[in-house]
């Protein structure tokens, strides 16, 4: 029997399951090209019901004050997720593409458990802070700082790891005691949709606390964003949709938070184990069909080693088949849709058309005869100046790129507008020390180190982004400082 919903064209609107305003729209499977079913299609009146929702939760209820409450919805709201987590993982694996292996990790299970970090925060948080007398302008004065949450929390997330994205965004605002309205991406509507459905029949959550609006009309996001009932826009995705979505939200001053791309370099020095930085690079970045925005695209390898290199990564592309994501063995699953398998095929046409060379891959699998597919692919003969080099591609493709010693793997990895991930492979403690404090970026792997958590942060330097998402830090991107002056 199928686990995938029979019902889930339902939008999550001040605690009821209501349908969409639009109709419905069709959500399909990457890997068939068939349809899976239908999506509740919200319009611009349904996201104003669900602003609306949000913005009477949070300024008629003791939510964003009832700590211990809070903690147990989110408490809650894992439990009940983990309960039906089969059903989830049918939806993430047919709807997104992901290959199920991945579902026990970052893809579902992983991101579902750090709502235990999210709600052990709203518990234990140090929410006043006592700093003393003071006597400023020889006025006596008591004061403490208070952390409020922020308000309403508009959240916009997109399609490559649905629930984690959704998760790390809705565990800390409901946490912090904000109202949230999740608009996600609609080439994964259901994905969210099944949380709404999750929230209204298993959840304590007080009605309007948590809205979601699945439509395939991207100008509800701008909607979300420019509203003056909303306090806060969380928002991951491309660098050029999070400045346009800035640039929106500079209207009413509310606060951004921007988790956006990257062109994360691998940098292997010349004291590293090459087999095994090379391959783990070449593995990495077939994962969900390339689809990450921390995935480290640019290999930067010693110049003498260069050869070997090529021929390293090539082995390990060549030998990694886009499949079926149902298949536990499968790494590499399908491009979301036609149109972002379109986009991956101009870069790999750009590459050519600037010198490159496709040492592997390149080419839609002959083996599949449905499906966005595209072979792992490998470019060769490139330096940092070229397209595929600077630009986010999002697919399964990776650049190989000489250095000529540590200073120059360094600026080569900072050579780019983005500054969200990195890695370092070598020996040499000291040395690796020094290219970790001149890499610019928001997380570094050493020697296959795992940065990911729910207890620590996630974010970029320049433009992939502003803020970080997760932990402490995280958290407190949803929160306020109030500071209380008692006069004695």
């Amino acid at each position: 029997m199928s686990l995938l919903p029979t019902d889930s064209s339902r939008l999550l609107i001040d605690g009821k399951l209501v349908s969409g305003g639009g109709g419905e729209f069709d959500t399909v499977n990457p890997a068939t090209e068939e349809v899976l079913g239908a999506a509740a299609d919200a319009n611009g009146a349904d996201m104003d019901a669900a602003i609306q929702a949000a913005r009477t939760a949070f300024d008629s209820t003791s939510w964003s004050r009832d700590h211990a409450f809070r903690a147990r919805c989110v408490g809650q709201l894992r439990d009940a997720l983990k309960a039906d987590v089969e059903r989830l993982r049918a939806v993430t694996v047919a709807e997104a593409g992901a290959p199920v292996m991945l579902t026990s990790g970052p893809q579902l299970e992983a991101p579902i458990d750090d709502l235990t970090f999210a709600a052990e925060l709203a518990a234990n948080y140090t929410w006043e802070t006592d700093h003393g007398e003071a006597a400023p302008m020889g006025m006596r004065s008591h004061r403490t700082v208070r952390r409020e949450a922020i308000g309403v929390v508009g959240a916009i997330t997109p399609w490559n790891f649905p629930h984690q994205i959704n998760f790390a965004k809705l565990g800390p605002a409901l946490a912090a005691g904000n109202t949230v309205v999740l608009k996600p991406a609609p080439d994964t509507p259901w994905c969210a949709a099944e949380v709404g459905r999750i929230i209204a029949e298993q959840t304590d959550i007080p009605p309007g606390v948590v809205n979601i609006v699945t439509s395939s009309d991207h100008g509800l996001g701008t909607q979300l964003t420019t509203d003056p009932r909303v306090d806060m826009v969380t928002f991951t995705g491309s660098t050029a949709t999070g400045k346009s979505v800035m640039t929106a939200a500079a209207g009413t001053l509310k606060k951004t938070f921007l988790e956006l791309g990257g062109k994360s370099a691998s940098i292997v020095l010349d004291d590293a184990d090459l087999g095994g930085a090379v391959g783990m690079t070449a593995f990495a970045v077939a994962i969900h069909a390339g689809q990450g925005c921390a995935l480290y695209t640019r290999l930067v390898v010693p110049r003498a080693k260069y050869a070997e290199a090529v021929e390293i990564a090539a082995g390990t592309l060549g030998g990694i088949r886009a499949g079926d994501p149902t298949d536990p063995r499968t790494v590499c699953g399908p491009l979301i849709s036609e149109r972002q398998r379109a986009r991956v095929e101009r870069y790999l046409e750009i590459a050519k058309a600037e010198g490159g060379r496709i040492v592997v891959g390149g080419k839609r699998p002959e083996y599949q005869e449905r499906g966005w597919f595209l072979e792992p692919t490998l470019i060769a003969d490139v330096d940092n100046s070229h397209t595929v080099a600077r630009e986010e591609i999002f697919g399964p493709v990776l650049v190989v790129i000489p250095h000529d010693g540590d200073d120059d793997a360094v600026a080569i990895a900072n050579d780019s507008p983005y500054g969200l991930s990195g890695q370092i492979w070598g020996s040499d403690p000291g040395r690796i020390r020094r290219v970790t404090d001149a890499v610019r970026s928001g997380t570094l792997s050493v020697n296959g180190g795992v940065w990911y958590s729910g207890d620590v942060p996630f974010g970029g330097y320049k433009q992939s982004g502003i803020g970080r998402e997760m932990g402490v830090l995280g958290f407190e991107e949803y929160l306020e400082a109030k500071l209380v002056a008692t006069g004695l």
